[in-house]
């Protein structure tokens, strides 16, 4: 999540922009997750699952740190407070390589300990594992193609907006009654539990090219990324 000092000099709207919309995933998050927060518990309220256990608990640490340095980041920008940004960005590698290794860890326990005959949104304990895996993955991606572009803020930006958004699915499969709203329909069968992501990451596309009239190519190959692996699962 590092700039070059020579390379930040963008639109202070476009950084409010980023600021905004990984505060509106951390919100997200939280709502999603409100059960882990508030009460330690799995959803839909039950035990987290003890060999487990520790696992998840790290792995939410780690997103819970995440999305609120990408809030930071952009902010800092900002501020002109650009040599802690670099400082940070750092330890957003170092929080990046540490999800996607907890992330597919996860994936492969759960469908371990999964009771026999579960089945999710139409996917048994094996299959599903394919939607936490794929995810990690391009989150994965997405945050190597933003270091490696660190010093091209066009690029950096978007994708590590696009990041966060590649790991929020699980936040929306969890709020029922949003997934209420279409199930039965095209788009679950097409895209599971996680069609308000992609609406969800549809409209952040959107506003950024409303708002600055101009299309980010980045942040809409990100988004179409996206919706490819949810449709490829």
């Amino acid at each position: 999540m590092s700039t070059s000092p020579s390379r930040l000099q963008v639109p202070s709207g476009s950084r409010w922009f980023y600021s905004v919309a990984s505060l509106s995933l951390l919100v997200v998050m939280f709502i999603g997750f409100q059960l882990f927060y508030l009460q330690g518990r799995s959803f839909p309220g039950r035990p987290i699952t003890p060999p487990i256990r520790t696992l998840i608990i790290v792995h939410g640490c780690l997103m819970t740190a995440w999305m609120l340095l990408a809030v930071v980041q952009p902010l800092l920008v900002g501020t002109r407070h650009k040599r802690l940004h670099m400082k940070l960005g750092v330890l957003g590698v170092g929080l990046a390589v540490g999800i996607s290794i907890a992330g597919v860890w996860v994936g492969i326990a759960s469908a371990r300990v999964a009771p026999p005959g579960l089945v999710v949104f139409g996917l048994d304990s094996k299959q599903f594992m394919a939607v936490s895996i794929l995810s990690i993955l391009l989150f994965a991606l997405c945050v190597a193609v933003g270091v490696a572009n660190r010093r091209r803020p066009t690029v950096h930006r978007p994708m590590m907006l696009m990041a966060s958004v590649a790991v929020i699915g699980a936040a929306f499969g969890r709020m029922t009654p949003l997934i209420a709203l279409y199930a039965g329909t095209v788009w679950e069968v097409l895209f599971t539990a996680f069609f308000m992501q992609v609406i969800f990451a549809a409209v952040l596309v959107a506003a950024k090219c409303l708002v600055f009239r101009s299309f980010d190519r980045w942040l809409i190959g990100g988004f179409a990324a996206m919706a490819v692996v949810h449709v490829a699962i």
